[in-house]
C-alpha cells in the first residue's frame, strides 16, 4: 500500500528507496516536497530555490501524483520535457504503482502535418537539395509508423533540418476543421490527450505562447489544472518577454505576397489583378528596407523606435506598406472561402497587418499607456529587416494568468541573489508568493575551488582576452578531464578558441567552439571525448549536465552583465531610473548574479564531481559589489594564487581544498 505521508514516502524504507536502487534520502528533498504539498493544500504560490543535487524532480512529482488533482508541469526546454516524460515520470509511476495518465504536449511546429507533408511530396520543385530526398522518405515512413508524430522521435532527420519547416504547420496556414486529414492530425490528438490526462508536460515556450494567445482573446490551448509546476523557473522572465512581444520581418511580408499571388492566380484569377496587388506589397516592403538602410550602419545594426535615422521618411514608407497590406487583405477576405490556400493567405496577411499596426502605435510623439508600456526597435541585417516589440514588464500579464484557486510552484537552482528573491518576484509580479531556499547537499569546499587570478587587466582592457587565455592554459595543462570555457560574447568565443589552439599545439585535446555544430552535437562530442575543451557563449551557461571527469574545469571570462545596447534592457533601465530607482543595483547586478550562478553550476553535478571554477574578471573581488556576487555562489574553497589552483587541478585531495578556505591567497570575506 502506498503511504500518503511524505516523510514515509521519502524515507530509507519507503517505496522510492525500494524501487530505485540509487535512491538516497535527503532532508532538503523532503522539506521541499512538504512545502509543495502545503502550497497545493492552501492553493498558494511557492517560489522554491533548490540547489543542485536536492532532487527537486521527485520533490514536486510525488505530491503532485498524490494530490489527485490535474497537474501541468512546464520545463525550460523540449529536451528536459522529453526527459521528464520518458524517464523520470515512468520511473516514479512504476515505483508508486499509481495509474497516472500522463500527456506530452508541445508546440505545433514539433508535429508533422499530414496536409503539408502531402503537398510537399506532390511538388517536384519543393525540395531544396539532394539531402532532402532521403529526409522526405524518412518522414513519410515515420508518419505511417508513429503514434505521436513528434519530430523528436525521428532522430534520423536532424532537428534543425529545413525540411521540417515545410512539413509542419503554423497557426496561419493550418486548415483546422477544413483539413482533409483532420482525423489523423497528430497535434489534435496530443491536445485531446492533454485535456484528458492527469499530468500534462509542456515547456515554457508553449505555456507563454498560450498566455500570449489568451491576451489576444484566442481560446486556450492548455487544459485547466489545479496545480502548475514551473521547473527551471529562472528562464520564465526572458521567455515571457519573448512570447508576449511580437516581431514582423520583411521576409514574412515578401513571402505573404508570393503566397497570395500564387493562391489568387490558381483559385480566383478573375477576382482581382493579383500580380499588381502583390507587386505593390513587394515594392512597399523593399522601399521600407531602403528607408531603414542607415540603421545597418549603427552598432549591432539596430535602433529603438525613438532614435530611427530620418524617422519621418521611415514612417512614410511604413504607412505605404501598411496601406498595400490593407488593400491585399481586403481583397483576400472576399475570396478566402473559395479555397484553403486563399484562406491561408488571408489569415497570414491579417496577422502581419495587425503586427505592423501594433508596432506603429502609439504614433511618434504620443504617450504610451502606462499599463501597456513597451519598447520598439528595428534590426536591419544583411538578410532582412525585423520590427520588434516587447513589453517593458511581464509582471501584470504573467501573474494575472493564474486561475482562481490554482496552486503554482516555481522551482530552480538559481532564483535568489544571496537568498533574496526580490528581483525574480518583481519580474513576474509574484511579490506575495512564499519563498523558500534549500542548499545543495554537495561538499563544495572539498569538491571545488573558486580561482580568481590577481594578475589580469580589467575586462575593458584590449588585451584582456589574450591575458585570460594565458592564465587559463596552465590549468588546462594540469586538468585531467574536460574544460568548459564560458564567454560573455560570441566574439570572445572565437578569440579564446583560437588562442587556446595556438597555446595547445602539442596537446591531444580537441578544442570545440559554439557554432561548429548544433549545441546537442557539441555536447555529445564533449562528453564522449572526456578531455576536450568546449568554448561557448550564452546558450552554454545553463542546461549542461556533464558529471564525472569529463568536466573538471569551468572557466568564465567576464562577469555576465547584459550588454547595455540591448533595447529591452536599455528601456527597462531607463524606466527604473525614471522611477527613482538604481538600475545597476536593482536590475543589472541581480541579473548578472543569477547567470553567474548558472554558469558556476555546470561544475559540480554529483557527490563525486570535483574541479576548479576560474573567473577571469577581477571585479568579482576588487569591486564593492563583487562580494554580493561571489557570496551567492556555492561555498567553494577560494584562492587568487595561480600556483594553488594548478595544484588543486593536478591533485585535488579534500583536505587541501578545505585548508585553502581563508588561507594565503584566498578571497577576502
Amino acid at each position: 500500500m502506498i503511504p500518503d505521508d511524505l516523510s514515509e514516502m521519502f524515507s530509507a524504507a519507503g517505496p522510492l528507496a525500494k524501487a530505485l536502487p540509487a535512491y538516497v534520502p535527503r532532508e532538503a528533498q523532503l522539506a521541499l516536497s512538504l512545502a509543495i504539498e502545503r502550497a497545493i493544500d492552501t492553493q498558494d504560490v511557492l517560489v522554491a530555490e533548490a540547489g543542485t543535487g536536492t532532487g527537486k524532480t521527485w520533490a514536486y512529482l510525488v505530491p503532485a501524483f498524490l494530490s489527485g488533482g490535474k497537474t501541468l508541469i512546464s520545463t525550460g526546454t523540449r529536451t528536459l520535457q522529453d526527459q521528464l516524460f520518458r524517464r523520470d515520470i515512468p520511473r516514479l509511476r512504476e515505483a508508486l504503482a499509481l495509474p497516472v495518465d500522463v500527456a506530452l504536449l508541445k508546440g505545433r511546429s514539433n508535429y508533422v502535418c499530414h496536409y503539408h507533408l502531402d503537398r510537399l511530396a506532390q511538388d517536384d520543385r519543393a525540395l531544396k537539395s539532394r539531402d532532402e530526398i532521403p529526409q522526405l522518405r524518412a518522414i513519410q515512413r515515420f508518419v505511417r509508423e508513429t503514434e505521436s508524430g513528434d519530430r523528436a522521435d525521428l532522430p534520423a532527420v536532424p532537428e534543425n533540418a529545413d525540411i521540417w519547416n515545410r512539413v509542419t504547420s503554423t497557426r496561419e496556414n493550418c486548415l483546422g476543421q477544413e483539413c482533409p486529414f483532420i482525423k489523423d492530425c497528430f497535434l489534435m490528438k496530443a491536445r485531446r490527450h492533454a485535456q484528458e490526462a492527469d499530468v500534462v508536460v509542456v515547456n515554457h515556450a508553449l505555456f507563454m505562447a498560450d498566455l500570449a494567445l489568451r491576451e489576444e482573446g484566442i481560446a486556450d490551448l492548455l487544459p485547466e489544472t489545479q496545480l502548475v509546476v514551473f521547473d527551471e523557473a529562472h528562464q520564465l522572465p526572458e521567455t515571457a518577454t519573448r512570447f508576449l512581444g511580437q516581431s514582423v520581418s520583411l521576409h514574412q511580408i515578401l513571402d505573404c505576397a508570393k503566397l497570395a499571388e500564387a493562391a489568387g492566380l490558381a483559385h480566383a484569377r478573375e477576382a482581382a489583378r493579383w500580380s499588381d496587388l502583390c507587386g505593390a506589397l513587394d515594392l512597399a516592403a523593399r522601399e521600407l528596407r531602403l528607408a531603414g538602410a542607415p540603421i545597418a550602419k549603427l552598432p549591432g545594426g539596430r535602433v529603438t523606435f525613438d532614435h530611427i535615422p530620418d524617422a519621418e521618411g521611415f514612417d512614410r514608407a511604413l504607412a505605404v506598406l501598411v496601406k498595400a497590406l490593407d488593400v491585399l487583405t481586403d481583397v483576400l477576405g472576399t475570396q478566402e472561402e473559395r479555397d484553403p490556400e486563399l484562406a491561408t493567405a488571408a489569415r497570414t496577411a491579417r496577422t502581419l497587418r495587425a503586427r505592423l499596426v501594433q508596432w506603429s502605435q502609439p504614433a511618434r510623439g504620443e504617450p504610451e499607456p502606462a499599463d501597456q508600456a513597451a519598447v520598439r526597435w528595428i534590426e536591419h541585417g544583411t538578410q532582412s529587416v525585423r520590427l520588434h516589440r516587447a513589453p517593458l514588464s511581464v509582471a501584470r500579464i504573467f501573474s494575472g494568468f493564474r486561475r482562481p484557486g490554482q496552486s503554482w510552484v516555481l522551482t530552480s537552482a538559481t532564483l535568489s541573489v544571496k537568498g533574496d528573491f526580490t528581483h525574480f518576484q518583481h519580474q513576474l509580479g509574484l511579490s506575495e508568493a512564499e519563498t523558500r531556499s534549500w542548499a545543495s547537499p554537495f561538499d563544495y569546499p572539498a569538491q571545488g575551488l573558486l580561482y580568481v587570478p590577481d594578475t589580469l587587466p580589467w575586462p575593458n582592457d584590449p588585451g584582456f582576452t589574450d591575458a585570460f587565455v594565458r592564465a587559463l592554459l596552465p590549468l588546462v595543462d594540469a586538468c585531467p578531464g574536460g574544460v568548459l570555457v564560458l564567454c560573455t560574447t560570441l566574439r570572445a568565443v572565437d578569440r579564446v578558441a583560437d588562442q587556446l589552439l595556438r597555446g595547445m599545439l602539442q596537446s591531444d585535446r580537441t578544442v570545440m567552439r559554439q557554432g561548429e555544430a548544433t549545441r546537442g552535437v557539441l555536447l555529445e562530442r564533449f562528453r564522449a571525448a572526456g578531455n576536450a575543451v568546449l568554448v561557448g557563449s550564452t546558450s552554454f551557461w545553463e542546461g549542461i549536465d556533464v558529471p564525472g571527469d569529463a568536466l573538471t574545469l569551468v572557466a568564465i571570462d567576464k562577469l555576465p552583465f547584459a550588454p547595455p545596447d540591448d533595447p529591452v534592457l536599455e528601456a527597462r533601465l531607463n524606466a527604473c531610473k525614471a522611477d527613482g530607482g538604481n538600475p545597476f543595483m536593482e536590475y543589472q547586478l541581480p541579473q548578472a548574479a543569477l547567470l553567474l550562478k548558472q554558469g558556476a553550476g555546470r561544475l559540480i553535478r554529483s557527490e563525486q564531481d570535483w574541479g576548479v571554477l576560474m573567473v577571469g574578471d577581477g571585479r568579482l573581488v576588487d569591486k564593492p559589489y563583487g562580494k554580493l556576487l561571489w557570496q551567492g555562489l556555492p561555498p567553494f574553497a577560494r584562492t587568487r594564487d595561480a600556483r594553488l589552483a594548478v595544484e588543486f587541478m593536478a591533485n585535488p585531495p579534500a583536505s587541501q581544498a578545505a585548508e585553502m578556505q581563508g588561507n594565503d591567497g584566498s578571497l577576502a570575506g
